[in-house]
């Protein structure tokens, strides 16, 4: 999963929480025009239907909530937006494309960049948006070489999401190893014994069979990797001919599916994986069934954190550090800067004004501002998010959204595609304030502190555009994930590895190994560390 994303439902709870604008107006009162970089003629007075499809983790809220009605009174729009689970999100995008009828404002996640994104702007699908990215402060915001990767024949059509170079790591039931005496894991080793003891041992003391080890869904997500060696997505291994390969066909990748297989064989990973979608997989957790997950400081939901502990009051959580391997590096792959994408119709870019309201949209929430101006008295931040004891709590000084505040859709930045904020640096951003359950603050600060400690890996491929990879990248790496979370479920023998890697070559593996090496800069793997 591409990070990469895989991530996860992870996202909901935070996204509104971060998210600032830049207007004044509480509801219902009268509407004021953008001003950042927006209408500032006659046209800001014209109302403009825009329409839009998104995904979002977590709870959809209403069609019809009190957060969309606010946003077409401030705006003057009529804005309606097709709000997809992300579970189904991409078969519904692929639906609509194939309709011809693309929304005037467009959510593409991650994965898509080097497959429908750049496959459709290539065919005109898009507004082009490079003349706009200097005219709003939070496009200002992104870096060149995140930009970069969204060029198609040099132009740019789409504005990505901010999302720090950090991804997830491993947490863990903290009052299960303690009940069952165990360490916390620093190897893969370690970490297999506590997930075969969560399973057979009765970590819970309920004196029932019904807790397992680690909890992962369909296409193997999360691959688990406990540093950059044995990432899936990481170019950091090469092959006989001293070529970089992707992770997912290395020695390393081999190894850890073996240690799927025999967490599978012994009960102790997810049974019905192979078919389990993402907030499926989140329940498998955060019901208290599975003692290993994954978390991170950045969009951890706390609507399920707080169902966890309706169940088990006790539990606690501990997060990993990256384990060190077989090579000596212990550090984890930095991220391509970005998480999903929003892109203009190029029938929606006939229209100027149309655009400029869509741009002040899209600006509007994700302008960045500090843990002390989310509160009421900053009158952005209190409209975005639904108004103080409305969507949002005070807590400590800092608005915190409701835990239903999605599911109401009172807060007007629930239905806006992009609403998380653009800080100027990584380290600018407290998470935790995002968050108002003392233990996932805690977490959240834990796994926080680790990631401003530990190296990093630049995958050496993100800026190198393979032919092969735009026409059949994601095709090719869903044979490998089918073929071995096959192998997990002991239905091919993991014996047939290089048979495997020999298919996927002949598919096109090959010639994707050759164009990205053509790309590559770097001469060793020992190089890509910060």
């Amino acid at each position: 999963m591409k990070k990469k994303l895989m991530v996860n439902i992870l996202l909901t709870g935070v996204l509104a929480g971060s998210a600032v604008g830049c207007s004044s107006t509480k509801e219902g009162s009268p509407s004021a025009a953008p001003s950042a970089g927006g209408d500032k003629t006659a046209d800001a007075n014209k109302k403009v239907s825009i329409s839009a499809m998104k995904y979002i983790y977590g709870d959809v809220p209403p069609p019809d909530g009190r957060g969309l009605k606010m946003i077409n009174e401030k705006f003057n729009v009529d804005y309606s937006v097709n709000i997809v689970p992300q579970a189904t999100y991409d078969e519904k995008l692929t639906a609509v494309l194939a309709s011809g009828k693309i929304p005037d404002m467009v959510m593409f996640q991650s994965g898509d960049l080097t497959n429908r994104y750049n496959k459709f702007a290539k065919q005109g699908a898009f507004f082009p948006l490079d003349d706009y990215v200097k005219q709003y402060p939070s496009f200002q915001r992104i870096p060149s070489y995140v930009l970069d990767q969204f060029k198609v024949n040099g132009k740019l059509y789409a504005i990505p999401g901010y999302y720090p170079k950090f991804g997830f790591t491993v947490i863990l039931r903290k009052d299960w190893l303690d009940a069952l005496g165990l360490k916390v894991p620093t190897s893969y080793d370690e970490l297999k014994q506590v997930a075969l003891a969560f399973t057979k041992n009765d970590p819970d003391r309920n004196g029932k069979n019904d807790t397992y080890g680690l909890a992962i869904g369909k296409d193997i997500n999360h691959p688990i990797p406990m540093g950059s060696y044995w990432d899936p997505d990481a170019w950091y291994h090469k092959d006989g001919q001293g070529r970089f390969i992707p992770g997912i066909v290395s020695n390393a990748r081999k190894e850890m599916i073996q240690w799927f297989a025999d967490l599978y064989k012994e009960g102790a990973l997810t049974r019905d994986f192979a078919s389990l979608d993402w907030t499926a997989t989140n329940k498998e957790f955060y019901s208290g069934k599975a003692g290993i997950f994954i978390g991170t400081p950045r969009g951890m939901s706390q609507l399920y954190m707080e169902g966890l502990l309706q169940i088990n009051p006790n539990a606690e959580f501990v997060h990993l550090e990256p384990f060190k391997a077989p090579d000596g590096s212990q550090g984890m792959t930095a991220g391509r800067g970005f998480l999903g994408m929003t892109a203009i119709s190029a029938e929606a870019g006939k229209d100027p004004a149309k655009v400029k309201r869509i741009l002040d949209l899209l600006d509007y929430g994700r302008k960045f501002f500090p843990n002390d101006q989310k509160n009421d008295k900053n009158p952005d931040f209190d409209w975005l998010n639904g108004n103080v004891n409305q969507g949002y709590d005070i807590k400590d000084g800092i608005g915190v959204l409701k835990s239903n505040a999605a599911q109401l859709g009172v807060a007007p930045g629930t239905y806006l595609t992009d609403t998380t904020a653009w800080p100027e640096k990584d380290s600018d951003v407290d998470y935790t304030k995002n968050y108002s359950l003392p233990k996932l603050v805690q977490l959240a600060d834990r796994i926080s502190k680790t990631y401003s400690t530990i190296k990093y890996y630049s995958n050496p491929n993100y800026a190198v555009v393979s032919d092969t990879e735009l026409a059949k990248g994601a095709e090719l790496k869903k044979y490998l994930l089918d073929e071995q979370s096959k192998m997990i479920a002991g239905q091919r023998p993991i014996t047939d590895w290089d048979k495997m890697v020999d298919e996927w070559k002949a598919k096109g593996g090959e010639a994707l190994i050759k164009e990205t090496n053509a790309g590559i800069k770097i001469k060793d793997a020992k190089e890509g560390w910060q």
